[in-house]
């Protein structure tokens, strides 16, 4: 620890080869190394990954908020910067906006004036683009440019026409300096950035419960659209995966074919939408579906798309549910798709656990507690863009699961043996930790603790000082 600290310009150049690395491949490195990681815990320890659970978090961006008229401004100071001089000089009546930051321009702006300078904004875009797209078409802040252009305008015969608000989309851009963040309103609190979702074992015999799997998505997308993505791979990693319990977001046709096909048991904490009055139960016995209502029950039939159950009108006629049936609303037959029949099995999984195993969710939350506990008092990271939002979400995660381990050998003084899982583990992190990339605290953070608290001899250290 005493020796000389690593350059930042270290981190941040490999941090480049890493993302470099990331867009010619598409492989996350440091996603790699978690992977490699958490299986060798997982195997070692010995710990069930029959029953997990999944959550997500809004990772916010540290990026300022920009409004509509800000940011096109913005976005015209920052082209003029890479002009060359002779198109400086050529357009400088039209770029005005460069004399000031964008933040001074619109704090004398009237609330009235906007339209105007909308449609003014829209000219300049105009000619702009039509005049330089040759010349600049290679250089990325005029490809930003473009996109902003066409984010935001509509040419039409020749002219610049400034789309409404109710055009616009949640992938637009939110600010230049990070182009991959996102716009979502979730819970009434709007978020710039991205999504991440974490998964983690969860079975109730075990005495260790760590993390097997972590995804970033833009934030617009759905957390069932992100799991729809993950199955597949959360089932190579953990094949004995049975049981996965998850929120209400992320419930749909799709993973409830992809959870079939897996053999996995989704089980739903919560439902979307509205409870229904009059509960349907389908159930599928030897390749035959009977329906079920709080009064009867019947064997459904097949017609040529789907499935029909035919109740009995006496017993329909005397029920005290029947305004709100929506069998009798379909003349006492109630017809369904076996992507019905899949969700219908969804909603009720939990009802065939114990009570214990209903109550995974606050674990999960604590986890989730854990990646947001760094961020700043707005809720934002302190980086940008997509790629270092993995990088932080799986160094968090690494950190974590090693933190984990720790604290539970630490009160189970009696498993001497899983004391070289520890040694093992951290010269396998040393050696590929540079492959970590920029100046994430929670790992430095993680080789002090070891290194001060758990005296752990036979590796060499090497690392930024930050105490």
């Amino acid at each position: 620890m005493d020796d000389t600290a690593f350059c930042e310009a270290t981190f941040f150049n490999f941090q480049n080869r890493l993302l470099k690395h990331f867009v010619e491949t598409g492989e996350n490195l440091l996603e790699t190394v978690f992977d490699g990681l958490t299986k060798e815990q997982l195997k070692k320890l010995k710990i069930k990954t029959d029953i997990q659970r999944s959550d997500s978090f809004m990772a916010m961006s540290n990026i300022r908020s920009y409004g509509r008229v800000q940011l096109l401004i913005e976005m015209l100071i920052r082209l003029y910067r890479i002009l060359k001089e002779e198109d400086k000089e050529r357009f400088k009546d039209m770029l005005e906006y460069t004399k000031q930051t964008s933040g001074q321009y619109i704090y004398k702006l009237e609330r009235t004036e906007i339209p105007r300078e909308l449609e003014k904004l829209g000219e300049i875009y105009h000619k702009l683009y039509q005049a330089l797209k040759d010349r600049y078409k290679e250089v990325e802040i005029f490809s930003l440019f473009e996109r902003v252009y066409q984010e935001h305008f509509t040419v039409v015969k020749n002219k610049a026409t400034v789309k409404k608000n109710e055009e616009h989309h949640s992938g637009i851009i939110q600010s230049p300096d990070d182009i991959d963040a996102t716009y979502r309103k979730k819970d009434k609190k709007i978020a710039k950035g991205q999504s991440a979702n974490v998964t983690k074992t969860a079975n109730p015999e075990n005495g260790l419960n760590l993390l097997t799997d972590i995804a970033v998505k833009p934030n617009n997308t759905d957390d069932s659209d992100i799991l729809n993505g993950r199955i597949e791979t959360l089932k190579e990693k953990t094949p004995d995966l049975k049981d996965h319990t998850l929120t209400g977001g992320y419930g749909s046709e799709d993973n409830d074919q992809k959870f079939e096909e897996l053999g996995i048991t989704h089980i739903q904490t919560a439902v979307r939408g509205r409870k229904s009055k009059v509960e349907m139960k389908i159930e599928e016995i030897e390749g035959e579906y009977e329906v079920s209502c709080p009064l009867q029950k019947v064997v459904s039939e097949k017609t040529r798309s789907r499935y029909k159950a035919c109740f009995d009108k006496k017993i329909c006629a005397g029920c005290s549910l029947a305004g709100d049936c929506p069998a009798l609303i379909q003349k006492r037959v109630y017809y369904f798709t076996r992507e019905q029949y899949l969700k219908n099995k969804r909603k009720r999984n939990i009802n065939t656990l114990p009570h214990k195993r209903r109550k995974l969710r606050p674990n999960v939350e604590a986890t989730i507690k854990e990646f947001v506990k760094p961020l700043n008092h707005k809720g934002k990271l302190r980086i940008r863009g997509q790629f270092k939002t993995m990088m932080y979400a799986c160094s968090m995660g690494i950190s974590i699961n090693f933190g984990r381990i720790h604290r539970y050998l630490a009160v189970n003084p009696n498993l001497s043996g899983l004391l070289g899982l520890m040694k093992a583990g951290n010269r396998l992190f040393f050696k590929n930790l540079f492959q970590v990339g920029q100046k994430l605290l929670p790992i430095f953070r993680f080789v002090f603790f070891m290194v001060k608290f758990h005296q752990l001899p036979n590796f060499e250290i090497k690392c930024w000082q930050f105490v």
